[in-house]
């Protein structure tokens, strides 16, 4: 069991997590990096991907036009996306699933030598809901030794596509080298939880300031409604911040904000970011980091 379901979480009084130079908000970035890891009968898996913009399930047989949507994350979204986190300077959290880095080992080992933070997605792109307790002990422990080995990093965060089951943050905590995991989305900062007597740091996640909104149907179109969208949430929180700090996830996909349509729209999030000014741009082991600091006891 995952404990009693918590609705009052900080009851409308915030602890001030007092992050680094006063900053108002805390901005981690999240590239998701899932290519090579999405369901395929040509990797053995047991059915095609039929999550993509255009969904159209394949059955039975392997689907090469689903293969190479995903490849266009790595080939050319990855190094578009990298320029202009670059220019700023800004560090992310590259959520990678361990057979992803085990087909391009290299996009690890770039991401942490420009400064950025692997952490774990999973092995396969996939939900862990009813996934049998020791063959997700399994999946994780695979998972954590693909990062390592392509990275050079053991990761310390951890985000399930989707679902998790009741049993992942208890073996996460297990496992005994993570940190932190994502699998919430429920509050604007992050909190602790006890799991087998340990403090444990949550950082809440989020699908709405997240690219993964430009699916058919997922309310954006044109690469100025993420502007949008991300600008009004983050100066919402930035005012909140005055008085109360609180933290932002921006979530971004290779094959989705690589694209030259739609890569504008984080330039010009970071520009209105950067300009701003009294923002803590972190990955999220920085900010577990702190957070623990701060309040595990």
């Amino acid at each position: 069991m995952t404990g009693p379901r918590d609705f009052l979480g900080y009851g409308g009084r915030p602890p001030d997590p007092r992050w680094p130079d006063q900053a108002r908000l805390a901005l981690s970035i999240v590239l998701n990096v899932e290519e090579g890891a999405e369901l395929s009968l040509d990797a053995g898996d047991e059915r095609n991907e039929s999550v993509y913009e255009a969904s159209e399930e394949v059955a039975g047989a392997v689907d090469p036009c689903m293969l190479s949507h995903f490849e266009y994350g790595t080939r050319s979204g990855y190094w578009r996306i990298m320029e202009v986190l670059g220019r700023f300077g800004v560090p992310v959290t590259v959520s990678a699933c361990g057979r992803a880095v085990e087909l391009s080992p290299w996009l690890a080992r770039d991401a942490v030598g420009r400064g950025h933070e692997v952490s774990a997605h999973g092995y396969r792109w996939e939900r862990h809901a009813g996934m049998a307790e020791a063959e997700e002990r399994a999946v994780i422990a695979r998972t954590v030794r693909a990062l390592t080995q392509a990275s050079g990093v053991r990761p310390v965060g951890w985000h399930t596509r989707s679902a998790s089951s009741v049993n992942t943050r208890r073996l996460l905590v297990e496992e005994g080298g993570f940190l932190y995991d994502s699998d919430a989305y429920n509050d604007d900062l992050p909190y602790l939880v006890e799991v087998l007597g340990r403090p444990h740091v949550i950082l809440p996640y989020s699908f709405d300031t997240n690219d993964m909104r430009f699916a058919p149907g997922g309310g954006f179109a044109l690469s100025s409604d993420f502007v949008t969208y991300v600008t009004e949430a983050f100066d919402w929180l930035w005012r909140e911040g005055e008085r109360a700090p609180k933290m932002l996830s921006l979530g971004l996909h290779l094959r989705i904000m690589g694209r030259p349509g739609r890569i504008g729209a984080l330039e010009r999030i970071l520009q209105h970011v950067t300009a701003r000014g009294e923002v803590w741009i972190a990955t999220r082991a920085a900010i577990a980091q702190h957070w623990r600091a701060m309040f595990g006891s």
